[in-house]
């Protein structure tokens, strides 16, 4: 193995248990596992799916200028981010934006989660502690703050899916007063000694933890944040706990294709180094008004406010599981047969099928649509950039030059997905 490539403190389980390994991110991982990424993308729908993330970069962000600084820095408006009414980010919630360029471009995407008044935890993608730490500090200037980059220092695994609450609470010290009031990207513990973070959260032998009712997935489930040592152990517990549920071990070819189908981007791929503009995420960046203004001022708001639109990210989805390898041969074309743009991200989404018209769920109800002997062929579904405005239900081709595949364009692709319920739904 190249001496650059890291891994994991799941690794050596990893292989033991016949994952097929990659380099992503500069780390080694699980790719997919014996069941095979069909069998992993449904059980996470149908049952749970158990995800090693510890490859993802923590950064934590403490000191009394600390919210000025993220204020300042990260496109998200923190006083005004929370739900319908949009209120005051807090302790115990987090909140999803981006870091720019000056240009307007992404560094990457991230969470923000208030710890407490002064102290605030930032997930980054995999290699990008550093330089988004980097950044922060290099314009943090005489602010009163402290930037620390945990990558590598913090365990880290997901769990996901309709039955992870039942799963994970047999391991929890105190899962009803864990679950009680726990609505979607909020979080509640720490586990770091000598910070208390919001209502402690221990694991049935009193190891720390910060459990974060978020993921990437599309579907309910937690991030589950505590120091190294006790990281295989849990993972392990887990599996014995879900065992009935038949929670299954998940690799990144499963990530990827629920995270398509959920209209979820990656870093990188999705957005990058080029204006953010005209996505399906305008969600990212502070409010605007009915003249176009942002709630404040920050790091990128000015090129975005004075862009001209010249390119579109648009969500699709096929007509059947047939994929196009994203490579510099595949584009994607108009009806006409001209190139319009380039394909960013197109996977399977091995839970969903046609049904007439719409496009149905293994987890829709009969009552909403699904057929009761639907059996779901899969929709290819990912995003592509074009260089003009497309509308949903507009066709367009992907191709390489040789294969060509018809999909729709979409607003949203998977139906029913469970990440927002209410908690007392999923017990």
């Amino acid at each position: 193995m190249n001496k650059e490539i890291k891994t994991t403190l799941l690794h050596d389980w990893h292989v033991e248990n016949g994952a097929n390994m990659a380099a992503f991110g500069a780390y080694d991982m699980p790719l997919w596992y014996p069941l095979g990424v069909k069998g992993e993308h449904l059980a996470v729908i149908k049952s749970a799916g158990l995800f090693d993330t510890s490859h993802m970069a923590v950064i934590t962000v403490q000191g009394e200028d600390a919210r000025t600084l993220l204020q300042k820095y990260f496109s998200k408006d923190l006083e005004q981010c929370l739900g319908l009414k949009k209120t005051c980010l807090v302790e115990g919630r987090s909140v999803y934006g981006l870091f720019l360029s000056q240009e307007g471009h992404v560094l990457d995407d991230s969470i923000v989660s208030q710890v407490t008044d002064s102290l605030y935890m930032l997930v980054v993608n995999a290699g990008m502690g550093g330089p988004i730490a980097t950044h922060l500090a290099e314009h943090a200037g005489e602010m009163q703050v402290e930037i620390t980059d945990l990558t590598d220092r913090v365990g880290k695994v997901d769990i996901q899916g309709p039955d992870s609450a039942k799963i994970l609470g047999k391991l929890l010290k105190e899962p009803s007063t864990v679950f009680e009031k726990f609505p979607y990207f909020s979080f509640k513990g720490w586990f770091e000694d000598g910070v208390r973070g919001v209502e402690t959260v221990e694991l049935s032998d009193g190891t720390p933890i910060l459990l974060s009712r978020t993921g990437y997935t599309g579907e309910f489930g937690f991030e589950i944040f505590m120091a190294p040592d006790k990281l295989i152990s849990l993972w392990e517990g887990l599996l014995k706990a879900g065992k009935e549920y038949s929670i299954e071990p998940c690799g990144l070819a499963a990530r990827d294709s629920l995270r398509a189908g959920a209209v979820l981007p990656l870093s990188h791929q999705d957005v990058g180094d080029w204006p953010f503009a005209e996505t399906p995420w305008p969600f990212a960046l502070a409010e605007r008004d009915e003249k176009g203004q942002f709630s404040k001022e920050f790091f990128g708001a000015e090129a975005l406010s004075s862009l001209v639109a010249v390119e579109y990210t648009l969500p699709f989805a096929g007509y059947d599981p047939r994929k196009m390898v994203v490579s510099d041969k595949s584009y994607v074309a108009d009806a006409t047969g001209t190139k319009v743009g380039t394909i960013l991200t197109c996977a399977t989404d091995m839970a969903i099928g046609r049904v007439d018209e719409s496009i149905v769920s293994t987890a829709t109800s009969v009552e909403s649509g699904k057929p009761e002997d639907f059996v779901p062929r899969g929709l290819s579904c990912g995003f592509v950039k074009v260089n003009r405005q497309f509308m949903p239900g507009d066709i367009v081709v992907l191709t390489d030059g040789k294969r060509k595949i018809k999909v729709e364009i979409r607003q949203d692709i998977r139906p029913d997905r469970t990440a927002r319920r209410p908690m007392r739904e999923m017990l």
